[in-house]
């Protein structure tokens, strides 16, 4: 049997890091190698999480975390959904320490993001920066992507509970992307629109697309791309109802990131 993946989890106890933690644990091929969070440091973190102890200590310092990981024989694994002003250095420390980094944080730039590419390529270490680990968003993709073909005219509506710090989600960003990809011009002007309220019309995205978001208390992560063209709508929708959802997919990009050389962006590249 092969060995156990070392995880460090940052954010911990966060609302995505505490399932990342639980998911972690429950693989029968990885194992929790530490968790850094800013409360309870010093804490068994699985006590802190109420599902009994783990023997992993709550660490403060990352840095301490990755120089102990370095030494190391096999390669060790850091997954981080904390927020995008702390996530670009955690990605070029871990990576640095030659710990593979697997990234949920959206809200990253595109120079962050190519800069980190650079760094990892330079470094020849694998990391992974998904917008959305769901497996269900990323057929909704697909087919939006097929859907495409057929349609000319499509928005995206984006919703997510008030404490996200970025707008819009790096989901729906993604999703704009990999459709003005395609190359074809979307949302030809009808009229000369006017906003009577500025932002009204949403945020111009890639391929002319507009993406509107909402923040709402209840919410977790919901995304809809609405086609439209004469006399019929057609609509895909995902919801999250659980923070489960995403672990499949952080578990995939765990075992896959270590085989990698580079830094690869969107979990459909791991499928």
């Amino acid at each position: 049997m092969s060995m156990q993946i070392p995880v460090i989890v940052v954010g911990a106890l966060g609302k995505m890091g505490r399932e990342v933690v639980k998911a972690v644990q429950h693989a029968p091929d990885t194992q929790l190698y530490a968790a850094v969070d800013r409360h309870h440091i010093g804490d068994d973190v699985g006590e802190v999480l109420g599902v009994g102890a783990l023997e992993v200590p709550l660490s403060g310092s990352l840095q301490e975390v990755c120089i102990a990981a370095a030494q190391e024989k096999q390669p060790v694994v850091m997954v981080d959904f904390t927020h995008p002003q702390a996530v670009y250095e955690n990605v070029r420390m871990a990576i640095a320490y030659g710990v593979y980094p697997v990234v949920g944080t959206t809200g990253l730039s595109h120079d962050q993001i190519a800069d980190l590419a650079e760094f990892a390529d330079k470094a020849e270490m694998g990391a992974v920066i998904a917008p959305n680990f769901s497996i269900g968003m990323v057929l909704l993709q697909e087919a939006a992507i097929r859907a495409s073909q057929y349609f000319d005219h499509v928005e995206i509506i984006e919703l997510h509970h008030n404490q996200k710090a970025d707008a819009p989600s790096g989901t729906a960003v993604q999703t704009a992307q990999r459709l003005a990809e395609l190359g074809k011009p979307f949302n030809p002007a009808q009229v000369e629109e006017t906003e009577h309220l500025a932002g009204a019309r949403g945020a111009h995205a890639s391929g002319n697309i507009r993406i509107h978001s909402v923040r709402l208390p209840g919410l977790i992560a919901h995304q809809e791309v609405i086609f439209g063209s004469a006399g019929q709508v057609y609509t895909l929708r995902h919801d999250t109802s659980d923070r489960q959802c995403y672990m499949p997919g952080v578990l995939l990009a765990i075992r896959k990131v270590i085989h990698l050389k580079r830094l690869i962006y969107g979990l459909e590249k791991l499928l």
